[in-house]
């Protein structure tokens, strides 16, 4: 990553305190819940309300989609790209096992437009929701013709397959390269591209830094307003970065002893993430510092889900030998 270094530096605020407490006591959360610790915080807010990992390859999805998704076994490039894409487009877990359970594998070699919209309707009938609420997905229909949106995204990552995008990827050249080719596609804003460039890069098809490019999404610019009261000459990318740069020097500042990722330090797209987290986070701990967007409520309370997970990751990050070190433990 790129050290960014300008003239006027951004002007914080004193949410940007609390960005730091708020990722330190969301990683406590994380491993007291490992721990099996009876309490998991002391947090009024963090204990009524939903909020998602500091680190985004620890929440259930993305752990669901690096262990079930990419690594269960070997794939070829087309296949394992189409499992990522279909996985994503949905991003919700059931609609993965419902096509699961008939298709046996998931894979390109053997996909099918009817049967696959077979499954998602049927599913849908049974008054069952298809997407997860994470992200907002635009229906396509402009693009595509269809007035249910799911045939639409199928359309969608048959017209990626066909262009090889696959190979497109694995030939570019940076991180940002794969992002702008996401975005070439009909339905894919700068949020959407940002997030599939992050999952892929989880799999072998590429190997990006992490610190090599970063997207703020709408969630995350809120946060960024409530952590300065002015950007100075700072892009909304470059404030990540600079943020993500003061990681150690903040935690000393204040006094934290943040317990990273085994060794892993916060990336750009946890950074990004945590804005986003922060932005919900203060609309009860800082009412009175208003966003862009205004909103004054956290929409999903917590729910205890009891269904363990064995944390594991990308081989390539050199984690998965200490994991399994405190797990003997």
């Amino acid at each position: 990553m790129d050290i960014v270094i300008k003239k006027s530096k951004p002007k914080k605020s004193i949410v940007f305190n609390t960005y730091w407490e708020f990722a330190h006591k969301r990683q406590e959360v994380f491993f007291n819940k490992i721990k099996k610790k009876n309490v998991l915080t002391n947090d009024k807010i963090l204990k009524k309300y939903k909020f998602t990992n500091a680190y985004r390859a620890s929440d259930r999805v993305s752990q669901f989609l690096i262990q079930n998704v990419i690594y269960n076994k070997e794939y070829s490039p087309a296949d394992l790209f189409f499992r990522i894409i279909i996985f994503k487009t949905f991003n919700k877990i059931e609609t993965w096992k419902v096509l699961q359970n008939t298709m046996n594998d998931i894979r390109w070699g053997n996909y099918d437009f009817k049967l696959y919209d077979t499954i998602l309707t049927n599913h849908m009938n049974k008054g069952n929701s298809i997407y997860s609420g994470a992200y907002i997905m635009t229906s396509g229909k402009s693009s595509f013709g269809y007035s249910k949106k799911h045939r639409n995204h199928l359309r969608l990552i048959e017209l990626m397959m066909k262009d090889a995008l696959h190979e497109k990827i694995q030939n570019a050249t940076t991180l940002e390269d794969v992002f702008n080719q996401f975005k070439d596609y009909p339905t894919l804003g700068d949020f959407l591209a940002y997030q599939y460039t992050i999952d892929v890069n989880y799999s072998t098809l590429i190997d990006f830094s992490e610190m090599d490019f970063v997207m703020p999404g709408p969630g995350a610019k809120d946060g960024i307003k409530k952590c300065f009261v002015d950007l100075g000459d700072y892009q909304l990318n470059d404030v990540i970065k600079y943020t993500c740069n003061l990681q150690v020097s903040e935690f000393k500042r204040m006094n934290i002893n943040f317990s990273d990722l085994w060794g892993r330090s916060l990336s750009l797209i946890d950074c990004q993430n945590l804005f986003c987290e922060v932005d919900k986070y203060s609309r009860v701990a800082h009412p009175n510092i208003k966003g862009i967007s205004g909103r004054t409520r956290i929409k999903q309370k917590y729910n205890s889900n009891n269904e363990e997970i064995n944390y594991w990751y990308p081989p390539k990050w050199s984690l998965n030998h200490k994991i399994e070190k405190m797990y003997e433990k």
